[in-house]
């Protein structure tokens, strides 16, 4: 049995038909063949056929095995992306606003990416009083993502609460990063370091 022609990228790309690889796409949100069709925009009365049939295509079952095995690709998602992500909530400099009231004008003139560290936002309007005239103002309350836990995530994910090694007693053992640990461990810690020391020069 002679062996299947392996594709790359490239030449899968060129082998495509636009149905063909819309229908790539969409199968690999449900693996549902003739939703994937539909979409596609085949004829709705030979779905189920023409998924079957793009199915057993190697062009097409090559392309799907490789948008698969990049899901990073496909989506989009990255982890340069989510750190990015994490930084608006980390850094933002709008906390000044958390759960105040402020004038919709004001709420409006955040940048995107002051509004990315928003979790959620509350409006209200209020009718004021002018001489002889009223007015409706309308109020925004925003409340923000926690800023320690997109520091903590940030952390995790770069790396920078990783575990140190410390030798007792001749062993290595995973310890909790010194930077976390209160003054009472440390000073308990600092005591047993000694005491093993005490036994060795025995």
């Amino acid at each position: 049995m002679a062996e299947e022609k392996q594709y790359t990228f490239e030449e899968l790309k060129k082998k495509l038909t636009n149905k063909e690889r819309i229908f790539c796409h969409e199968y690999i949100v449900d693996w549902n063949g003739a939703r994937a069709a539909k979409q596609a925009g085949y004829s709705e009365k030979s779905i189920y056929e023409i998924a079957h049939q793009n199915l057993i295509k190697l062009h097409i079952k090559q392309y799907i095995n490789y948008i698969k095995n990049n899901l990073e690709e496909e989506s989009g998602i990255s982890k340069l992306r989510n750190l990015k992500e994490l930084a608006k909530i980390a850094y933002s400099s709008i906390a000044h606003l958390h759960n105040t009231w402020i004038e919709r004008k004001e709420f409006d003139s955040l940048t995107d990416d002051q509004k990315a560290a928003i979790e959620t936002i509350e409006t209200k309007t209020v009718t004021m009083n002018y001489d002889e005239s009223t007015k409706e103002v309308e109020y925004v309350k925003i409340s923000l993502y926690s800023k320690q836990a997109a520091i903590q995530e940030i952390n995790k994910m770069m790396g920078y609460n990783a575990a140190i090694k410390t030798e007792i007693s001749g062993e290595i053992t995973n310890k909790t990063n010194l930077s976390e640990l209160t003054t009472e461990e440390l000073i308990r810690r600092a005591e047993a370091m000694r005491t093993v020391e005490r036994v060795k020069n025995e």
